[in-house]
C-alpha cells in the first residue's frame, strides 16, 4: 500500500508530508486519501492541542523523576497503556514522550521530566513506557536526541563529548527504545552535538540511528528546532515541526529540482511518514474527533499508586514505622 501511494505522489506531495500543517497536526494529501494526524504532549499526560491555559482537561500522572524512583518497569508499562488511552480522548495518534535525557546536572530545569542520572534505569523504564503506549496503537516519541541536558542556552549550545561517553551514558536509553521497544518516533533536540545541529547531524540520525541500529521510524524536530532545508533532509530529519513549514515546501522542491537534494532521500522520508500513519491506524480510521475530558476511576487509582511507589524517605524523623493504631 505504502509503495503504491508513493508511486502516485508528485514531488510536491511527498515534500508536503515532511512538515507539519500547524502546531499539532501533519499534512493530509486529500487527492490520495492520505490523512493528517494529531500529536500531543507529553510525558505525564495528554493535554491535547488547545491553549496552555483553559484547554480540555487531562489526567495528570506523576512526573518522570518520581516514576524513576519507583524502579518499577511493570507499573510504568501500565502507565504507558493509560497514557495511550488518554491520548485517544484528545484524538491524538502520537504521544510526544518519553523524555529520557540524563540528569547531568542538578541545575537542569527539566530534570523532573526525565527519569534519572542512571542510563540503565532510564533505559528500562523507557522501554516499558514505550511498550505500553504502542500496545494501544499510539506512537511513542522518545526525546530529545541527544545530549539535551541543560535548559541554559539549549537552543544555541553545543554539547561536546567524545564517542565513548556518548555511547556509555547518553545513548543507551535511545538504543534500547529502538532495539528492544521498537519505538515508532524520535524527536531531535535543540542543541548541537559537537558543533552540528542534532536535527541535521548525518552521523547521528543516519549512520548511527538508521544504519547501525536499524531504526525504521520517523525523526521529527523539536518545535522550531529545524534550521536548514538541504542539510536537515540529507542529515535524516523526516518531519519539521510545527507547521506551516519554514524550511521545506517550495524551498525543498527547488533543492530537489536543482540537484541539491536527491529525490530518493525525499521519497524515503515520505515513506517513513506513511509507515507511521499505517502503524497508528490512520488509513483505516482517519477521523479526527473533538477532544474530550474523560475522568476514568482506573486512571485515578493508577496515578495514586504511581505517586505512592515513587515516594522516597530521605530522613526518618520518627515517621516510620507507621503506628498501626
Amino acid at each position: 500500500m505504502i509503495d503504491d501511494l508513493l508511486d502516485q505522489m508528485t514531488l510536491e506531495e511527498q515534500v508536503a508530508l515532511l512538515a507539519g500543517a500547524d502546531f499539532w497536526t501533519t499534512v493530509a494529501v486529500e487527492r490520495l486519501g492520505i490523512p493528517k494526524i494529531k500529536v500531543t504532549d507529553g510525558p505525564n499526560g495528554a493535554r491535547g492541542g488547545g491553549s496552555l491555559v483553559g484547554g480540555v482537561k487531562s489526567a495528570c500522572f506523576p512526573a518522570a523523576i518520581g516514576i524513576g524512583a519507583s524502579w518499577n518497569p511493570e507499573l510504568v508499562r501500565e502507565m504507558g497503556v493509560a497514557l495511550a488511552e488518554e491520548a485517544k480522548t484528545k484524538s491524538a495518534r502520537v504521544l510526544l514522550a518519553p523524555t529520557v535525557n540524563i540528569h547531568r546536572s542538578g541545575l537542569n530545569g527539566r530534570n523532573f521530566e526525565c527519569y534519572s542520572e542512571d542510563p540503565m534505569l532510564t533505559s528500562a523504564l523507557a522501554v516499558a513506557y514505550i511498550e505500553g503506549v504502542q500496545s494501544q496503537g499510539i506512537a511513542a516519541t522518545i526525546k530529545h536526541f541527544i545530549a539535551n541536558d541543560s535548559e541554559v542556552e539549549r537552543q544555541t549550545m553545543s554539547s561536546d563529548l567524545d564517542e565513548r561517553t556518548l555511547r556509555e551514558i547518553y545513548l543507551p536509553p535511545f538504543e534500547a527504545a529502538v532495539k528492544q521497544a521498537g519505538v515508532w518516533a524520535i524527536m531531535s533536540s535543540y542543541n548541537r552535538l559537537n558543533g552540528v545541529w542534532t536535527s541535521e547531524n548525518h552521523w547521528l540520525l543516519t549512520e548511527l540511528l538508521r544504519e547501525e541500529w536499524g531504526y525504521d521510524g520517523i525523526v521529527m524536530s523539536d518545535w522550531f528546532g529545524s534550521h536548514t532545508t538541504e542539510a536537515s533532509v540529507i542529515g535524516g530529519l523526516d518531519l519539521e515541526m510545527p507547521g506551516p513549514t519554514r524550511d521545506r515546501g517550495d524551498k525543498l522542491v527547488a533543492a530537489v529540482r536543482e540537484g541539491r537534494v536527491p529525490a530518493k532521500t525525499v521519497k524515503a522520508a515520505a515513506r517513513r511518514i506513511l509507515l507511521l500513519l499505517e502503524r497508528v491506524g490512520a488509513f483505516a480510521d482517519p477521523s479526527l474527533d473533538e477532544e474530550r475530558a474523560v475522568d476514568r476511576p482506573e486512571h485515578r487509582a493508577l496515578i495514586r499508586k504511581l505517586g505512592a511507589v515513587g515516594m522516597v524517605l530521605l530522613k526518618n524523623d520518627g515517621i516510620l514505622p507507621l503506628d498501626k493504631a
